[in-house]
């Protein structure tokens, strides 16, 4: 599918990913409604630090894909729909399950009934590699058994059957990407990259984690975004669940000597109890197998290997040193 000249909607655009997202889309002259989560201060998420000239052409809505009457005002006049709102973080779904099937489930559900009823043209679904639990082979391809070893991957699992169902029961043209451990600027300091680079980056020579054993398979957001691309344009993508990831593995502990490295500190690391998952809740390893985006997509990263990370490090390292952005972080607390 060729997406010039097509409406295309992101939920979630006003988050890290989703606002590197319709940024790009929109530099690349694209026509793109973002759905932004409805405040009474009129914010834009993250798309308040965009360029005034991208801002000046993006067509914002404000809402909430638990509402499915906005969600269908969204979508009218639509013609692709990139779907990425969700709750997300792992540790506040342990406290907050019900949040999570209200916005990860019914969310998407909403989106899915609409996109049905209006003939979306494209809708590409966002799931994520916490959907594999600890993996049972590596690298993981899209056939890995499928364990919800949180309630936030619960849910996900959840809402990726759905989007397949409504492609296998009424022929919604859906695509579903799956995409691992992606970082980069704006990223959430609930995750563990911003959470070691903002205490650095506040001087604190002795930094608070959890567990530093699990594998994760990086990918820096500038990648990521070029595979829900991808994805949106290959008719090939229809019907099918494609891992976004780096095909490279490490430990969350070598990739916090890598950051301390970069930032030529040198560091002691204090575990906390807050910090760390329940055990049977832990996913201890993530290694995804790209090959199919390549094969169906033409998709590979830009940053891949052990250079790659380190240079999506430095750049992450860089934005968040800038004291305008790291002000925005609060590095002191656990963020859940």
């Amino acid at each position: 599918m060729n997406l010039q000249g097509k409406k295309i909607l992101i939920t979630g655009a006003d988050g890290f990913i989703g606002s590197h997202l319709t940024e790009k889309l929109v530099r690349h002259g694209h026509d793109v409604r973002a759905f932004v989560f409805y405040n009474s201060f009129g914010h834009w998420g993250w798309l308040d630090q965009s360029p005034d000239d991208i801002k000046e052409k993006v067509d914002v809505f404000a809402g909430d894909i638990r509402d499915p009457h906005g969600v269908r005002t969204a979508m009218k006049d639509c013609d692709v729909v990139l779907h990425l709102a969700a709750l997300i973080g792992i540790p506040y779904s342990y406290h907050s399950p019900d949040s999570y099937v209200d916005t990860n489930i019914r969310g998407t559900l909403n989106l899915l009934q609409a996109a049905r009823d209006l003939e979306i043209e494209k809708f590409v679904h966002t799931s994520t590699s916490e959907v594999y639990g600890t993996a049972q082979f590596v690298p993981i391809t899209e056939e890995h058994p499928l364990q919800g070893q949180s309630p936030y991957s619960a849910t996900k699992i959840g809402a990726d059957q759905l989007a397949f169902s409504f492609y296998n029961s009424f022929e919604t043209p859906v695509s579903i990407v799956r995409p691992f451990n992606t970082y980069g600027p704006r990223q959430s300091a609930r995750a563990v990259i911003p959470t070691v680079i903002t205490q650095i980056a506040n001087g604190n020579k002795s930094i608070k984690l959890g567990s530093l054993s699990p594998t994760r398979d990086f990918n820096y957001v500038a990648d990521t975004v070029s595979g829900f691309i991808a994805a949106a344009e290959s008719e090939k993508s229809l019907g099918e669940t494609i891992n976004l990831g780096s095909n490279f593995e490490i430990s969350v502990g070598d990739t916090v000597a890598m950051i301390a490295e970069l930032m030529n500190q040198d560091i002691t690391i204090e575990t906390e109890e807050i910090r760390t998952r329940p055990k049977n809740s832990e996913v201890e390893r993530l290694w995804a197998d790209n090959s199919k985006a390549k094969e169906l997509l033409g998709w590979t990263p830009q940053y891949p290997g052990i250079e790659g990370l380190k240079n999506g490090l430095t750049k992450t390292i860089e934005w968040l040193s800038n004291p305008d952005n790291l002000r925005a972080y609060k590095a002191n607390l656990y963020n859940t």
